[in-house]
């Protein structure tokens, strides 16, 4: 492919940049070849001009289409360069927050600076077995499929973690192990996982410090080899060490701190037992405050302390031993602390008591003068003679930290020894798994010896890991047969050659160490003369003649000679050494110098007591003899080229797995990505050197299969053939034109860096046409549709428009005719109404002048009259007045006087109220709330009663003056009469006209006056009536306000109450939701404990001794109601007791409780004398049940039945008899018993109940005695069978018997009774006739007699009438008879098939005629039309029952028949030989009919106490649900069980009834220890313990169960004991049953789910097949063996048809599913948290898709309110959220309102992982992510990522009662059950 088909407009590229390493940019134009610049735009918009390189002409790297940034694997990126890898790792960790990306078999892991979630038990479970491909990148997916291969190709493997300091290795390094401890588990009760953990923190606090890179930095590396078993699970480990950087002991930089156990024994120098050390602050030290920097933020050195105490114990380093260590490292740090006086240049000294020096000489147990002497002085050897040399200052110092940095080492190696030790086992190692933990490659200012031998060691490791990835290159192309050739890859060889060849690097070091006066300066010389331009690899520095430079792999590094010598000797003063061994004191400190000839490494530990592993031949140090003394002279760089190659050799023998720690910057902060400092470090880890090693050959991989789905929009139907690989190629050859650009292999095509781009090109513009020309369709539509839409307003729009113009124009012209009619009718009006104003004006006039007149002169006569009236009232008023003055001062003086009293009253009340005062304070508090509602009320009511009775008041106010006014009026009136009197008087006297008109005048005047004064109180009146309404409407709003408040005030608080109540119901469900989640968690851990000790048994006695045949001794775990001596179910015979005692004390070893076991040996007597007399008694029954069967054939057969009918009676009566005499003893005696006097007194309600009680128990006991005495006594006349006497009984006693009896049968009964009590015999006459009995028995005989008689006549009138009905039944059955006959006889003639088709027609015809007969006939009754109906359905079903019950009859007898006819023609053939055929004659066989004799059942099913054992055994123990469920009654065995426990009962047998139902617990359990697994047995189990439970609950007797149960069931209730306990342990043992049902359902499920929900496409085309790297997923297209959606619904419809089958209660069907279809929900979430290529819209699509199914099957099944839906809704939630919009506020608003289920980490985890399968889906923005998260922020929800799918709901048993009569059940031949009876 040409580079102008590339690098065209528009193309994306990479360039240098100096800041961000790579930039993006975007071509402007095309390019063409010869063009020497490229005119590009950046990403923030700066056009640019790019110049080529004239020599190479090498265009910029291309970049990646947006669909393949942020994948998994960097190898699936089509151009394979660093800026593409650099950017998808920045995308990946800035983006999306994932540290873990896949670089072909490399883990690249970006230490993010901050605790992430994911590594919690749930991600290791989720992670477990599955394969690395199909889940996102983790170091727990590097784990698993290292323990798998090891598993698989039984071959130890190894994970090299490798990184620079603060990169992660070593927590990288723990988790692995993690992973490993918790999936494999140990192999002995010893925990070796915890103790491989345990190491850590030992090894942190004395290997790992700070730095300025890493506050947790390992100094060291090591290897630890986890060791595994056959069946691979941890036995033990080991550890290897290299390099402890010893320099550190006594050296820090600056911000640096020593070894963490320094710092934690300061912080912890308070402890009493650190006393002796005299330890302070980490500032006094020497070696401890050199770097500045003793805490370290967030770290409590005290607390790490404390941790790694309790690692040393767990590796069983004892208290001793761990003193020991801490006083040689403070011995350590206190001879740092030791100074020197120099005496002259050559020469110093000590102080003398120089307390440092002191203080470690008393901690390590030496000599004072010793120590201090050879400290300053040193022994020379010669050839002749020895003699001692003082030193000066400075190398005694250098001496001085010589010697700790030795003692430092060597406690590091016996540490590591101890630890090894720990972690040995003595099981043979299987195989192994190595976690290497190792220094990166490490460059800095000043490189010294230290990162000399770290480099040199990554250039070994380098190396293997090319050679690994070249050689699994090599083997994926001979896999695929495609032709190989040799990839060009940087071989670092050479670099090795320059470090360990012969006159290599180190080869000369150790010759200049050898040099007497060798220095490093003549080192240095040797290294120039030596490979300075003679290897390209050694160059000198320019400036510098005491270093040199290395060309690395990863880059050139400048090393300082300085100290190069001194580090590679390590030289310690051998007379130091012998001091410190001659310490007796102290014995750990000798220990740690006995051993320094062994020991290959002063830097690593060596694998003492390491058993040989069988795969890895890993070669030893060999010790030549003769060279003890001088091994521990080599030198540390020969050491560790030694241990070196000893790893290489170990590695090289497993297969590798690659961990790449990257740190992303140097300041620690979280989540910051340094490009610089990250391409530096994947340079120098080898991951770009894999990049370019798989860029050389085909990196990009596809299967024909996903080839084919991913560009099948590229090729055209004619295309594509049925042959996918041909189709392939095909498209391939058009496609592509250059064939070297691709390879075809066996199953997989091959593209070389780039196709899978220019593919994906080529693919985005044939889906951009598309869409183009989709759009371009759908737009013209839409706009047709528009003008369509448009025009036909347009139209519309005129049309009433028009319209409206007409209407309008009509309306003018109908308003304009309107108006002048209207002008002229209102100017009519107007000349109209002015004429008659002034008519009506004119005539008022006239009449108020006239009127004025009239009243004028009237006036003048009434004011005469009333002046007088008015004189006479007020002379009245007066003295009223006068009288009430004198009242109102007489009554004044009486209430003085009644005053003064009542204050003296009133002292003497308060005196007495004093005394009651306290007591109403203390009860005030009390009351206090509702005295103050009370006092509201009661203010409320005053005010009311107040404001009426002032109403009232007023109103009565108001009529009296109403009624003044009247009588005023009436008097006027009379006065008026008088005046007209007067006037006529004036007439008669005309001499007194001048006087009387002078008065008449007067009487106007004051008649004025007073009308004035009338009008005037008048409007008072009526104002002050106005006010009072007013004031009364304004009370009755108040009182309406005030009751509304109240109403709703009422309201309120009943809502609050309501929600109050609601809101603790809830809280009350949820509170016993997790009650009985607790409950049955700690049942689960019960039985898993109970199994667990049922093994160690089994176990222990298989070790101790084999059992003898036909014993065997289980568990007991029976009810809590069980007796001191039944502790083993299975031991049911008193014979078998002393057997089991006599094991006990083998089995248990533990001491014999002798009052226990003299209580057996009682017991047992005690039974066997029982059993001897219930074994005569039962000899003795059987002789009397002979005789009386012998005197039975000769009396009717009725006697029998109403003998057995009575003796029940009698029974039952005697039973409640016992019943009521307990209860009365127990009243009386609770009655004795209580000695409080309040309650036992006569008055008290209490003692009123109880007598009461006592009464009424005492009427009905004697009421049952006399039924007792009457049963007696017929019982007695009908078994001896004597002749009638004239005997009588208690007359009044029977008499009132006789009244109780309602039933005529009753009566019969006890009238047949009382003749057969005549039949006394001579000898009893006496005994029967005390106190005159038989005389009032015979007055009761009579009184019976007569009401027989009664009774008898009435039946007979009743008895003729049914005569008459079934006469006429008759005759209407004769002539159905008759044509049934004929339309038999009409049958027959027809052929056999039409013949099932009439009969059936005729049946219906039939039925249809009886039915309109019986409708007919009850039209009228529709209650008796009811009745009928019913009892033609229980007929009906009667007969399907008969019906049923006959047809297994007729398969029975049809196989005994086939049985019978083979046995018969096996005779017959026998015969045959010796029979002539002259002599077999044919003799005709009739069938002949033996009639069965029916017998009523009482369901109970019978069986001897021996045969308990076969009873279990067959029913439960060998029973096959296959068979039980599809051919006989669900729940069979529950019922035959519950059968033989009724029998137990009827037989009052508690022995029987505990063993029984202890057997079968215990067998329930056996089966399902044993079937555990299959789902059949489980479901089979858990349905008939359900079942059996209800029916010991159906028929317990207690009212509660009773409420369902026909009057027949109630029959056969419990009679004798209370099973409540064992009904509890049965629920109890559901629950069990229950749980193991889900876990059996979870195993089958789980490998279903993933496959079935996520990665199989149920819906075909909708998800496109991305590019997947080197590590590939699992196919989504299905084949045979892999699971689809209809696998799972396959798999549900198998469980429910399996439950239904075994008759399982719904109730417990739907939590079942409920369950099922959480494991589901749960499963497929966690996948689809933890997979990113599972993220996107269109698998969100398949999954809505995939449980819309589900929600289907539920519908169908009728489970839709099972609560299982409501379990899928965080997986709908997810799915919706990967298809809903994400961009804007609004959307985040939607969805945090939508995503309710999930949590705030669920969701930020999808949104992370959302990735875009085709280029027109878009990334979610890192905006958007924080927008919900700052949405979701005040969410309280958990912290935890992943849903636990273990989670198992509570569990309940609704109780369920069966309809079914046992009595009516059969015991099937099949279950051999055949020695239990039925009753």
């Amino acid at each position: 492919m040409a580079a102008s088909e590339l690098y065209t407009k528009y193309a994306r590229v990479w360039i240098p940049d100096p800041e961000e390493v790579w930039k993006s940019a975007e071509l402007l134009k095309d390019y063409k070849p010869g063009d020497k610049v490229l005119q590009l735009r950046l990403e923030e918009g700066k056009d640019l001009e790019y110049c080529l390189d004239p020599k190479t002409k090498e265009l910029p790297p291309l970049r990646n289409p947006d669909i393949l940034v942020g994948e998994n694997d960097l190898t699936a990126l089509s151009y394979l360069h660093e800026p593409a890898v650099l950017h998808n790792l920045k995308v990946r960790f800035i983006d999306s927050k994932l540290i873990y990306t896949y670089c072909g078999i490399v883990l690249v892991a970006i230490n993010p600076y901050e605790q992430l979630p994911i590594y919690g038990e749930d991600i290791i479970n989720a992670y477990s077995g599955q394969n690395m491909g199909d889940m996102d990148p983790h170091i727990f997916a590097v784990a698993e499929e290292a323990y798998k291969q090891m598993a698989r190709d039984e071959r130890n493997q190894s994970i090299i973690v490798s990184g620079e300091s603060g990169a992660g290795k070593t927590v990288s390094a723990k988790y692995a192990m993690r992973y490993f401890a918790t999936v494999s588990g140990s192999a002995s009760e010893a925990n070796v996982e915890e103790k491989v953990l345990a190491s850590n923190p030992i090894m942190e606090s004395i290997g790992n410090a700070k730095t300025t890179r890493n506050d947790n930095s390992s100094r060291f590396g090591k290897y630890i080899e986890i060791g595994f078993d056959k069946r691979y699970r941890i036995i033990g480990a080991n550890m290897r060490t290299y390099l402890l950087e010893k320099s550190r002991v006594v050296f820090q930089a600056e911000e640096e701190r020593n070894y963490h156990i320094f710092y934690q024994l300061c912080a912890s120098a308070a402890l009493p037992e650190f006393k002796t050390l005299r330890l302070g602050n980490a500032n006094y030290f020497h070696y401890t405050k050199q770097g500045g920097s003793p805490v370290i933020d967030g770290i409590d050195d005290a607390k790490e302390m404390v941790n790694t105490r309790q690692a040393c114990t767990l590796l069983g380093i004892s208290d001793s031993y761990q003193m020991g260590i801490f006083r040689i490292l403070a011995g350590i740090l206190h001879l740092g602390n030791v100074e020197f006086a120099a005496r002259d240049s050559d020469s110093c000294t000590i102080p003398p008591k120089h307390d440092p020096l002191t203080i470690f000489c008393d901690l390590m147990g030496v000599e004072y003068e010793e120590m201090a002497h050879w400290l300053c002085h040193r022994k020379l050897a010669t050839a002749t003679e020895t003699y001692i040399k003082p030193v000066s200052k400075l190398h005694a110092i250098n001496a001085r930290d010589a010697l700790a940095k030795h003692i430092y080492a060597n406690l590091f190696n016996w540490i590591v020894d101890h630890v090894n030790k720990a972690l040995h086992s003595t099981v043979k190692q299987h195989s192994f798994i190595g976690v290497l933990d190792i220094y990166g490659f490490e460059t800095f200012e000043i490189n010294s010896f230290e990162q000399f031998c770290i480099n040199y060691a990554n250039e070994k490791l380098q190396q293997q890991f090319n050679m690994h990835v070249f050689k699994l290159e090599q083997e994926e192309y001979m896999k695929e047969q495609i032709p190989w050739t040799l990839i060009d890859f940087y071989d670092n060889q050479p670099c090795i050659n320059l470090i360990e060849a012969k006159m290599g690097v180190l080869d000369l070091l150790d010759e200049e160490c050898k040099m007497p006066k060798g220095s490093d300066d003549t080192w240095a010389q040797k290294l120039y003369n030596t490979h300075l331009n003679k290897c390209a690899l050694f160059e000198k520095p320019r400036l510098s003649n005491k270093a040199f430079i290395i060309k690395h792999f990863a880059d050139k590094v400048e090393y300082q000679c300085e100290g190069f010598l001194e580090k590679n000797k390590d030289t310690v003063y051998e007379e130091q050494i012998k001091v410190l061994k001659s310490s007796k004191k102290f014995k750990l400190l000798p220990e740690l110098f006995q051993d320094e000839e062994k020991v290959i490494s002063p830097t690593s530990a060596t694998s003492s007591g390491r058993v040989p592993l069988s795969r890895t031949p890993v070669k030893p140090a060999k010790a030549r003899p003769g060279q003890t003394s001088k091994e521990h002279k080599k030198t540390v760089g020969h050491q560790f080229r030694n241990s070196l190659h000893l790893l290489m050799e170990t590695l090289n023998a497993t297969t590798p797995h690659y961990v790449r720690c990257i740190k992303p910057n140097d300041f620690k902060f979280p989540f910051t990505f340094d490009e610089k400092r990250a391409v530096q470090q994947l340079r120098a880890c080898g991951v770009l050197e894999t990049i370019r090693i798989s860029a050389a050959g085909f990196p990009s991989r596809w299967t024909y299969q996903e080839f084919f789905s991913r560009y099948r929009v590229l090729m055209k139907q004619k295309d594509v053939l049925s042959d996918r690989k041909q189709t392939c190629k095909n498209v391939l050859e058009k496609l592509i034109l250059d064939k070297d650009k691709y390879q075809f292999g066996k199953t997989k095509i091959f593209f070389r860096a780039g196709q899978v781009a220019y593919l994906e090109k080529i693919r985005a513009d044939k889906l951009r046409a598309a869409c183009i020309r989709i759009q371009k369709t759908i737009r013209g539509w839409l706009m047709r549709k528009k003008y369509m839409r448009m025009r036909k307003a347009a139209i519309t729009i005129q049309r009433y428009v028009r319209g409206y113009q007409a209407r309008c124009y009509a309306k003018f012209l109908r308003r304009t005719r309107a108006a002048i009619i209207i002008q002229k009718f209102q100017r009519m009006y107007v000349v109209r109404k002015r004429y008659q104003c002034m008519r009506d004006a004119t005539i008022a006039l006239q009449a108020l002048l006239r009127g004025y007149l009239v009243r004028n002169k009237y006036q003048m006569m009434l004011r005469e009259h009333k002046s007088i009236i008015i004189q006479k009232h007020v002379r009245g008023w007066l003295a009223r007045v006068h009288y009430r003055r004198t009242l109102k001062a007489i009554v004044y003086l009486q209430c003085c006087y009644r005053r003064m009293m009542a204050k003296r009253e009133l002292k003497k009340l308060k005196i007495e109220a004093r005394s009651v005062e306290r007591y109403k304070k203390l009860h005030i508090g009390l009351e206090n709330k509702i005295m103050q509602l009370q006092r509201k009320i009661d203010e409320q009511n005053k005010e009311y009663k107040s404001l009426l009775e002032k109403m009232n008041n007023l109103e009565i106010t108001y009529s009296t003056e109403t009624e003044k006014l009247r009588s005023d009026v009436e008097r006027l009136r009379m006065s008026e009469e008088e005046a007209k009197n007067a006037t006529n008087r004036v007439l008669s006297l005309q001499e007194e006209i001048a006087k009387l008109r002078k008065e008449l005048q007067q009487t106007q005047t004051e008649k004025k006056t007073i009308e004035e004064w009338a009008d005037k109180y008048k409007h008072e009146t009526e104002q002050l009536v106005s006010e009072l309404k007013e004031q009364n409407t304004l009370l009755k709003t108040e009182k309406e306000e005030l009751n509304r408040r109240i109403h709703d005030q009422a309201k309120e608080i009943t809502e609050t109450m309501e929600k109050k109540l609601v809101e603790e119901t809830k809280q009350l469900e949820l509170d016993l939701n997790d009650e009985r989640l607790r409950y049955q968690n700690l049942l689960n851990e019960f039985s898993r404990l109970e199994e667990r000790y049922d093994d160690l048994k089994d176990e222990m006695n298989l070790m101790v001794s084999i059992p003898k045949p036909g014993h065997k001794r289980t568990d007991s775990t029976h009810s809590s109601n069980e007796s001191e001596y039944t502790f083993s179910s299975e031991i049911t015979e008193a014979e078998d007791l002393p057997l089991r005692m006599e094991q006990e004390p083998s089995e248990k070893k533990a001491p014999l409780d002798m009052s226990l076991f003299l209580k057996l040996q009682k017991r047992v007597t005690e039974l066997e004398q029982e059993k001897q007399s219930l074994q005569d008694e039962l000899d003795r029954k059987e002789e009397q049940a002979l005789r009386a069967k012998a005197k039975e054939e000769e009396r009717p057969p009725i006697r029998g039945a109403e003998l057995e009918y009575e003796s029940l009676k009698r029974q039952e009566l005697e039973s409640e008899n016992k019943k009521l005499k307990n209860e009365l003893n127990e009243l009386q005696k609770a009655l004795t018993e209580t000695r409080s006097p309040e309650v036992t007194a006569p008055g008290a309600p209490a003692y009123r109940v109880l007598l009461d009680q006592l009464t009424s128990v005492s009427e009905e006991l004697e009421v049952r005695k006399e039924e007792v005495l009457i049963l007696r006594s017929q019982l007695v006349s009908q078994k001896e069978a004597i002749q009638p006497k004239n005997t009588m009984t208690d007359s009044t006693i029977l008499l009132e018997d006789v009244q109780k009896m309602k039933d005529k049968g009753e009566i019969a009964q006890a009238y047949i009774g009382l003749k057969e009590t005549n039949r006394q015999s001579p000898q009893d006459y006496h005994m029967l006739n005390e106190d005159g009995e038989l005389w009032l028995v015979y007055e009761g005989l009579k009184q019976a007699n007569r009401l027989l008689e009664s009774q008898l006549q009435s039946q007979k009138k009743s008895h003729e009438n049914e005569l008459e009905s079934l006469r006429g039944e008759i005759q209407s059955l004769k002539e159905e008879n008759n044509r049934q006959q004929q339309l038999l006889a009409q049958n027959l003639q027809l052929p056999p098939e039409a013949r099932i088709e009439a009969s059936l027609q005729h049946e219906i015809t039939r039925l249809t005629n009886e039915n309109l007969f019986y409708e007919e006939l009850y039209a009228d009754d529709p209650k008796k039309y009811q009745s009928y109906r019913i009892s033609l359905y229980k007929r009906m079903i009667d007969l399907m029952e008969q019906l049923e019950k006959q047809d297994k009859t007729v398969r029975k007898l049809k196989k005994q028949l086939k049985v019978f006819a083979k046995k018969i023609g096996e005779l017959e053939v026998g015969q045959m030989e010796n029979i002539s055929p002259g002599q077999i004659i044919d003799e005709p066989i009739r069938p002949v009919n033996i009639p069965r004799k029916e017998k009523d059942f009482q369901g109970m099913l019978e069986y001897k106490k021996e045969d308990e054992q076969k009873l279990v055994k067959n029913l439960i123990l060998e029973l096959k649900p296959r068979g039980v469920a599809v051919n006989l009654i669900p729940g069979l065995p529950a019922y035959i069980l519950f059968m033989c426990v009724r029998h137990a009962d009827y037989l009052n047998d508690d022995q029987k009834v505990r063993s029984l139902l202890t057997s079968t617990i215990n067998g329930i359990k056996k089966v399902l220890k044993k079937r555990g697994d299959d789902f059949e047995t489980v479901s089979f189990w858990l349905s008939n313990t359900c079942r059996f439970l209800h029916c010991l609950k159906q028929y317990s007797g207690e009212e509660g169960f009773m409420k369902h149960n026909t009057p027949r069931q109630n029959e056969h209730c419990l009679t004798n004991f209370d099973l409540a306990e064992y009904r509890q342990v049965l629920s109890d043992l559901a629950i069990q049953i229950y749980q193991q049902l889900v876990r059996v359902l979870e195993n089958i499920l789980q490998p279903m789910i993933v496959s079935g929900m996520l990665e199989h496409e149920t819906i075909q085309g909708v998800s496109g097949v991305k590019p997947t790297g080197l590590r590939k997923r699992t196919s989504s297209i299905a084949d045979e063996g892999t699971y689809t959606l209809d696998s799972i619904i396959r798999q549900l419809n198998s469980f429910h048809s399996v439950m239904c089958q075994h008759g399982m209660d719904p109730e417990l069907i739907k939590q079942v599913v409920k369950q099922m279809f959480y494991i589901i929900g749960a499963v497929t979430l966690n996948n689809l948290l933890l997979r990113k290529d599972m993220c996107s819209w269109s698998k969100g699509m398949q999954i809505r898709y995939n449980v819309s199914q589900l929600e289907e099957w539920l519908r169908d099944k009728n489970l839709m309110n099972s609560g299982a839906k409501e379990t899928l809704e965080p997986l709908i939630q997810a799915a919706q959220l990967l298809q809903v919009k994400k961009k804007t506020d609004e959307d985040a608003e939607a969805i945090c309102s939508m995503c309710n289920a999930l949590t705030t980490a669920q969701i930020v985890k999808v949104l992370n992982l959302y990735t875009p399968v085709n280029e027109f889906e878009e990334r979610v923005l890192v905006s958007f992510i924080r927008t919900i998260q700052l949405r979701l922020r005040d969410r309280k929800d958990s912290p935890q990522l992943l849903m636990d799918a273990k989670h198992i709901f509570p569990v309940t048993f609704p109780f369920n009662p069966s309809s079914l009569a046992l009595e009516t059940i059969q015991i099937p031949a099949s279950l051999g059950l055949g020695f239990i009876s039925r009753v």
